[in-house]
């Protein structure tokens, strides 16, 4: 289905504003969809003049579909919908006495000209089912007075209001909370929702009659509510804006829209969302978040309490063979102990990983007996936590195993390691390529006692799913090529 700046720019002379108009327009037009109880169409003109296109298309969720197809994209010429023609031409909203049958289903139209400055650039077209009509309540009469005036606002340029958008992701929508307030922002109707969410506020009595302002004022205390402009604004519904209150336990996000059908302001529209469990849930998702970063946290301080005691027994040993297997031990433990810093300090359960890599590099080089250093090409990326992990260890192990057995350390030149990265197709290749002096003659991985390459070979193969290949390098050195499946966010 295409969407509407695809449809304005195939078939129609509508300029960049005439776009942003109506794209303000198609943000609010569910309000509008579920006060009228009825399916909305956008037409747009076509360049030529021949018809009109649909440019978008809302469902009422208070009433019955009048449209089982989606009609987005589709083409009318000029005489099939007279409706729209009449309120294009004329710039006025245009209705019909007798109902439109579509698939054995009544269907009342009404075209509503779309009016930008001093042009019409649009039309929306209100469609109700009636099989859906029964004797109206006072809800529904609400409902319906106030879909009008949003007609009649539209039709005379008043409506969307040009500005920002809601922040809010929550916004309320009709069926949360519905009040209708005069001039003066007192209360003429309120929808059960509406005076279910004043309830919990602690109101006691009904919501008619009561300016919102004052009342929430009344029930709400300083801290919990907005600015007095903000309040005066969104709840005497002077401004077409949102904020959030609360009192004690209780949260609400508060819209209001302002009502000018005949240019002048005559009351407005507020709706009203409990977002109480939201919120609930939210303050649980930061303290679960913060209280795995701790975790990370104290599980780094931990490893890194590791590494010293092993670095201090190292210290104490006679044996070369020992020192040299409890130093690998305190370089293992450090790499997971990097990882698990990064984890401390991350929102997500991802981590760069390109920043842990070059500390990793650094932490190898910095331990070695000959000068080398490491040049890193292409990007890691964000990593899953636990694929990091082991990743961390593979890197380790595959830069250390270049340092050692790569370069002498007898003063010679200075070596270079290139850890090149690339993703690709749902996968992570890392490429080890020294310019030392290579494997030895016969050597098999499978049957390598390198304590740290069996390590590797596990945690490519068991942990992370992917294949490990040694081979040589066209630096000269060795080559260690891993290819594993990226489980985590490109």
């Amino acid at each position: 289905m295409p969407s509407l700046s695809t449809v304005v720019r195939r078939h129609t002379d509508l300029d960049a504003d005439d776009v942003v108009w109506l794209q303000l327009l198609l943000a609010d037009w569910q309000i509008i969809a579920d006060l009228s109880f009825a399916d909305l169409v956008l037409w747009l003109p076509d360049r030529e003049g021949a018809g009109f296109w649909a440019g978008g298309q809302m469902r009422p969720t208070t009433g019955p579909t009048a449209y089982v197809d989606d009609v987005v994209g589709t083409f009318v010429p000029t005489g099939k919908r007279p409706l729209v023609d009449a309120a294009f031409a004329q710039g006025r909203i245009a209705r019909e006495g007798d109902p439109e049958w579509r698939d054995e289903v009544p269907v009342r139209v009404e075209a509503i000209p779309v009016r930008r400055g001093d042009r019409v650039i649009a039309v929306v077209a209100r469609n109700t089912n009636l099989l859906g009509v029964r004797t109206p309540s006072r809800l529904e009469i609400s409902y319906l007075q106030t879909a009008g005036d949003l007609t009649k606002m539209i039709a005379s340029g008043h409506f969307p209001e040009p500005g920002q958008r809601s922040d809010h992701a929550d916004s309320p929508r009709v069926g949360d909370g519905f009040l209708r307030v005069d001039a003066a922002g007192r209360v003429v109707y309120a929808s059960p929702n509406a005076l279910s969410v004043y309830r919990k506020l602690g109101l006691t009595g009904d919501l008619a009659g009561h300016v919102v302002a004052d009342l929430t004022r009344e029930l709400v205390p300083p801290r919990k509510r907005p600015d007095e402009e903000t309040l005066s604004a969104v709840l005497g519904a002077r401004a077409h804006r949102d904020t959030e209150i609360g009192s004690g336990d209780v949260a609400l996000i508060v819209r209001s829209i302002p009502l000018r059908p005949e240019g002048h302001h005559i009351g407005g529209l507020i709706l009203l969302r409990d977002v109480t469990e939201l919120r609930r849930r939210d303050r649980e998702l930061v303290t679960k978040d913060a209280t795995i970063r701790e975790i990370h946290h104290r599980v780094k301080n931990n490893l890194q309490t590791v590494a010293a005691l092993l670095r201090l027994q190292a210290r104490r040993i006679d044996s070369p063979e020992a020192t040299t297997a409890l130093e690998e031990a305190v370089r293992r433990v450090g790499s997971i102990a990097i990882v698990h810093e990064t984890l401390s300090q991350a929102v997500e359960e991802t981590v760069d990983f390109d920043d842990i890599a070059d500390r990793l590099a650094r932490l190898v080089t910095d331990v070695g007996l000959a000068p080398v250093r490491v040049r890193r090409e292409g990007r890691f990326g964000l990593l899953q936590s636990d694929q990091a992990t082991a990743l961390a260890m593979v890197v380790t192990e595959l830069l250390q195993n270049a340092v050692e057995h790569g370069y002498p350390g007898d003063g010679g030149r200075e070596g270079e390691i290139v850890l090149r990265v690339e993703r690709h197709g749902g996968r992570l290749a890392v490429v080890v390529d020294d310019d030392g002096s290579g494997l030895p003659e016969g050597f098999e991985l499978d049957s390598s006692p390198s304590l740290g390459l069996s390590i590797v070979k596990t945690l490519v193969e068991s942990e992370l799913g992917g294949h490990l290949q040694l081979g040589r390098s066209p630096l000269g050195g060795t080559r260690a090529d891993v290819s594993l499946p990226l489980d985590g966010p490109d």
